[in-house]
């Protein structure tokens, strides 16, 4: 778990951006996916017509279809476009489920798959190519220009990147029976959450700010001591009552929660999440 608490200043600052940028380390669902098939096909020992064919017939899924359109530089507007110009079809989970060996030949055919991938898996990688990738591709990371989505959204995206069953905007039992809201909880169900989440994003001041305050306090005193509780906020509207705003950080400092964190750092959110889920034994699917 996260324990390298910045100071208070430090913190504001993160809040201080009209339309705060999001954490460009944040993984996506399909990034995670797409990782997953990457991992998958490397442990081919060579690539051809047959073996592509072969792992595709496998593993038969819409996303693997688009991990092999993306190797060989296709945009997901070019590679429907293509699709639909020769294979009468844009269904890649039909696709890969029917007519793999023709996805695979045609995909070699026009767009050379096999050497590419081949080229590929052999060439080191450093940050630049990191940087480059990340400017010209939407997969991997929650890209700036979706910082206006809600807050929850965010939080969501999180919670199905780890595969975990989840509910949104509910309550959870914590110790003798008492009940607290939240915006994420998982796993889902009233007497199973194990970790709960507030996600708050106010660009205005006003009494919500305090109640916000008074929410996560009411997690924070009703938690067992084997759940965690999360608060994951943002806005200008929290600098304009530093009152609430310190009241959460001196939550967070003195270990009432577990984590705060805003848009900028969903990153660690998502990689302290992950631990609470491996701590807590909470089962995952797999996302391929």
């Amino acid at each position: 778990m996260h324990t390298n608490i910045p100071s208070y200043e430090e913190y504001k600052e993160l809040l201080s951006a009209p339309a705060s940028p999001v954490d460009p380390t944040l993984e996506s669902a399909e990034g995670v996916a797409l990782s997953a098939a990457a991992k998958s096909l490397k442990g081919l020992d060579h690539f051809t017509v047959e073996t592509l064919d072969a792992w595709l017939a496998k593993h038969p899924t819409a996303i693997n279809v688009r991990a092999l359109a993306l190797a060989v530089g296709l945009t997901q507007e070019k590679m429907n476009a293509s699709f639909k110009r020769d294979l009468k079809t844009i269904g890649l989970l039909t696709l890969a489920r029917t007519r793999s060996k023709e996805l695979i030949e045609y995909m070699n055919d026009q767009f050379n798959l096999a050497k590419l991938l081949e080229v590929q898996f052999n060439r080191d990688y450093d940050f630049g190519d990191i940087l480059v990738t990340r400017a010209g591709s939407r997969a991997f990371a929650v890209r700036a220009g979706e910082a206006g989505r809600k807050l929850e959204d965010h939080i969501e995206d999180v919670a199905k990147s780890l595969g975990v069953q989840y509910q949104l905007r509910t309550k959870f039992v914590g110790r003798n029976g008492l009940e607290a809201p939240c915006d994420l909880a998982i796993p889902a169900g009233l007497d199973q959450a194990q970790i709960v989440v507030a996600a708050k994003n106010f660009d205005s001041g006003g009494s919500k700010l305090s109640d916000t305050v008074r929410e996560v306090a009411d997690m924070a005193a009703v938690r067992k001591p084997t759940q965690f509780v999360f608060a994951v906020i943002d806005g200008n509207g929290w600098l304009q009552r530093e009152s609430d705003l310190r009241r959460l950080y001196e939550m967070w400092k003195t270990g009432q929660i577990d984590g705060m964190y805003t848009l900028a750092t969903l990153g660690q959110f998502q990689e302290d999440l992950a631990e609470a889920v491996k701590m807590r034994g909470i089962p995952s699917t797999s996302v391929t």
